[in-house]
């Protein structure tokens, strides 16, 4: 790095607090310029919340959050040089921490602009923008929804999440919450884990099929906000502390989803067995296939590299960042616990047609580094997915691990993934270590 940008960097960090302070590193650095960045997407105009008789509602649970801006979805990022002009991002939501390195850069000839993309490819999704003067600003693609775009801005220098103010918490919200998303028969249970630290909340929400990732924000008062963004999810919770110390809120998925949520403190609450969700049907004595590779080519479970194997099946989705937490802890268990009797096959169920999606799932293998063969399965709604395989009750949730034999019989089916991100991650490492060695010996 030359002096006169060790100088410039050594300015910026002084002034880190004001983005104005540090343009001249636009002159100075060709791209962008290292250090902190405060994102969001914006997810307005928001949905409209009706009540039962489909009447709007001005304010749904007499919820108003005026320490934010409404509809912005925040998030952070660092720029790290590694040389002068090679970097990365990193992206980062509460503990978690997200490296992208599918950067490029150039200027469009009409305008004279500079532009930027940032690529997920594990999910086939992207950012385009333009930058200049310490503001990105663009869109968020997600390529396999039809016409799905999301405003980005980013602003130099600003290490915030939510908001800068610091209003007195009225309560500290750290431990689990037994949760309600949805009314009537669209509702379904989770957990709320928050961990809170004066004004800043860290949680995830558990549910019966996967958890809500790494989720990061703050406390102001009586109202609560959280976020998390990581390529794929774009998650935002807006909640208020009400009088008998319960939480009402709104969360937000994406542009076009919300829901409401309630949650009451309660430590010794449990979901449902995620062993016991799946199941192979009663006229069913084993499970059987046949799926296209990545060369087209039809895989079975008859095949000579499978046969006299027990398998571990993995029904997942390229575009699921809970599937992509499962096959990281598959592939490492794999790499560092080879055995000649164990063979995993993924079966993915995605949003494009056939030959789309094998693209797709060889960008993925790729991408992740999977030691395993990953197959094309179908469609990802879940009622075609079931009929890809009849032998099952259903599909309930993407990721689930199917358990066979030498003789392709079920043993167990792991319904979802509660990863990293939730205290149930490090008892379900320590399980299925033991069960592995249980199901290997015999």
């Amino acid at each position: 790095m030359s002096i006169l940008k060790k100088i410039n960097y050594i300015i910026c960090a002084l002034f880190l607090l004001s983005a104005t302070s540090c343009v001249s590193f636009d002159n100075e650095y060709t791209i962008l310029p290292p250090g902190k960045w405060r994102a969001y997407l914006r997810l307005d105009p928001p949905v409209q919340q009706l009540d039962k008789q489909g009447k709007p509602l001005a304010d749904p649970n007499n919820l108003s959050f005026k320490e934010v801006t409404a509809g912005e979805l925040p998030f952070t990022f660092d720029v790290v040089y590694e040389s002068d002009s090679t970097f990365y991002i990193e992206i980062q939501n509460g503990k978690e921490k997200i490296r992208v390195d599918n950067i490029s850069y150039g200027r469009e000839r009409a305008t004279l602009d500079d532009t930027i993309r940032i690529d997920f490819p594990e999910y086939d999704t992207y950012i385009r923008a333009k930058f200049k003067e310490g503001v990105i600003q663009g869109k968020w693609h997600v390529s396999y929804k039809e016409d799905y775009s999301i405003p980005f801005i980013a602003k130099y220098g600003k290490g915030y999440r939510f908001t800068e103010l610091e209003k007195e918490p009225f309560m500290d919200l750290t431990g689990n919450w037994s949760t309600i998303f949805g009314e009537g028969d669209n509702s379904y249970p989770g957990i709320g884990e928050f961990k809170q630290s004066g004004n800043q909340l860290s949680a995830t929400f558990k549910t019966e099929t996967g958890d809500y990732r790494f989720l990061e924000g703050t406390v102001q008062e009586k109202k609560i906000y959280l976020s998390t963004f990581d390529g794929s999810h774009a998650f935002l919770f807006e909640g208020r502390i009400q009088p008998d110390s319960s939480i009402q809120g709104i969360f937000r998925s994406g542009k076009t989803w919300q829901t409401i949520w309630e949650a009451k403190r309660d430590n010794s609450v449990q979901l449902k067995d995620m062993d016991s969700m799946t199941y192979l049907l009663p006229e069913y004595e084993r499970m059987d296939f046949s799926f296209s590779n990545i060369d087209g080519s039809l895989v079975s479970l008859s095949d000579p590299q499978f046969v006299g194997k027990k398998k571990i099946i993995q029904i997942l989705g390229t575009w699921c960042p809970n599937c992509k937490d499962e096959t990281i802890f598959l592939r490492d268990y794999i790499k560092n616990n080879p055995s000649e009797k164990l063979e995993v096959i993924g079966l993915a169920f995605e949003y494009y047609e056939k030959e789309k999606s094998l693209e797709v799932i060889e960008r993925y293998i790729k991408t992740m580094d999977i030691p395993y063969p990953v197959l094309y399965a179908g469609n990802s709604k879940k009622k075609e997915a079931a009929k890809a395989l009849p032998m099952l009750n259903s599909i309930i949730a993407y990721p689930t691990m199917i358990f066979l034999d030498e003789e392709n019989k079920v043993q167990k089916i792991h319904t979802g993934f509660n990863g990293p991100a939730t205290s149930d991650y490090p008892l379900f490492v320590e399980e299925f270590e033991d069960y592995m060695k249980q199901f290997l010996a015999n």
